[in-house]
């Protein structure tokens, strides 16, 4: 037998196994939080309804250069800084640098037991099957799960899809915008320095758009949960197999994708009339 393997290996992934996605969870968010807010005394609140993730940070990078960041007063997680900002009369919480499924869903549910009603992500992605020059953007209606948060949150399934009216909420709000928002399927993965040649073909031919590192973990939580999560992909990149590449535009791209949340924000939090 090959070292490391068994002859279960073709078949089983133990990921998967004793999984019981109906039972509730023994450690829950909203209590280490609360142990978090005694240690440090930090007073009670509420973060903004509408929150933001921004994996490689250059929103909060911006912002701050501008001095239109302040520090969260209630926000008690161990792991991160929540920040808020006014965007144009849209109120938000940013959170930078939450690259990968298992921390982009870790500061997830804590916002969400937090005061978050909508959680925006907006992430840099490589393209697979071209849908324009880059940089561009897609609205994420699915994603293929080549990562392991999602397995513990849904029972296994190739893809995620968004919630349809979240979706729909997105498009309208993207319709006619500034810059062309494509919409479909991208791949997440966990590994991004295993993106083989052969499987960023097979997945193009699919018409799979890009390859980023949060979307099926982040709709997996949002399907469990009943969460309205929306996710868009910030196009860059080819994965750097030339040089010059991962330009994202004006300011690493940061303005566009304010603007993009500023948009979608706004239509949440005018839906229905309210």
């Amino acid at each position: 037998m090959e070292q490391g393997r068994d002859d279960r290996t073709a078949t089983f992934a133990p990921i998967i196994e004793h999984k019981d996605h109906e039972s509730s969870p023994v450690f829950r968010p909203e209590n280490l939080l609360r142990e978090a807010r005694r240690q440090r005394g930090l007073p009670p609140g509420t973060v903004p309804p509408v929150c933001v993730l921004d994996p490689d940070g250059d929103m909060v990078r911006h912002l701050a250069g501008a001095s239109r960041l302040r520090v969260s007063p209630s926000w008690a997680c161990y792991h991160s800084t929540l920040y808020e900002a006014d965007l144009d009369g849209l109120s938000i919480g940013l959170l930078g640098c939450a690259v990968g499924g298992p921390y982009a869903v870790l500061v997830a549910e804590q916002l969400f037991v937090s005061g978050c009603e909508f959680l925006v992500s907006v992430t840099s992605a490589g393209q697979l099957a071209p849908a324009g020059g880059t940089p561009y953007y897609v609205l994420i209606e699915g994603a293929i799960r080549d990562e392991g948060t999602s397995y513990h949150y849904l029972p296994p399934s190739r893809t995620v899809e968004a919630d349809a009216g979240v979706v729909a909420l997105g498009a309208s709000a993207t319709a006619g915008w500034r810059e062309p928002v494509y919409r479909g399927t991208v791949w997440t993965t966990d590994a991004p320095y295993r993106e083989t040649a052969g499987r960023i073909s097979e997945l193009a031919r699919e018409g799979v758009l890009a390859v980023e590192m949060e979307a099926a973990s982040l709709y997996a939580l949002a399907r469990a949960r009943g969460y309205p999560i929306l996710c868009f992909a910030h196009v860059t990149n080819r994965m750097a197999v030339r040089e010059g590449d991962f330009e994202k535009g004006d300011a690493a791209g940061a303005p566009g994708s304010l603007a993009l949340v500023h948009a979608v924000g706004m239509a949440w939090v005018g839906r229905d009339g309210r």
